[in-house]
């Protein structure tokens, strides 16, 4: 088990207004498991594939929308940036 953490970025307040309460508690659960893989983080999710680092997507909902986030190695910390949801 990782004690890396995740937060969003730059703030929940800013990327879920208008997010349904399900589809937030969904980002939030993909969020602690991408978190507890700690370094390997770094791979998880597709792009850019077959490299560590970098923005990473990783869909929702069967691919009805997505996430994209940074996993910071030095922070331990996984970095929520983006949640596109296409309902």
């Amino acid at each position: 088990m990782s004690d890396w953490k995740w937060e969003y970025n730059p703030s929940e307040e800013y990327l879920t207004p208008g997010l349904p309460v399900g589809v937030v508690a969904e980002v939030e659960r993909i969020a602690t498991e991408i978190a507890a893989l700690g370094r390997d983080a770094e791979v998880a999710g597709s792009r850019p594939e077959g490299k560590p680092g970098g923005l990473r997507n990783f869909p929702i909902f069967g691919g009805r929308g997505f996430i994209q986030f940074l996993a910071v190695p030095r922070h331990e910390c996984v970095y929520i940036c983006t949640i596109v949801w296409n309902g």
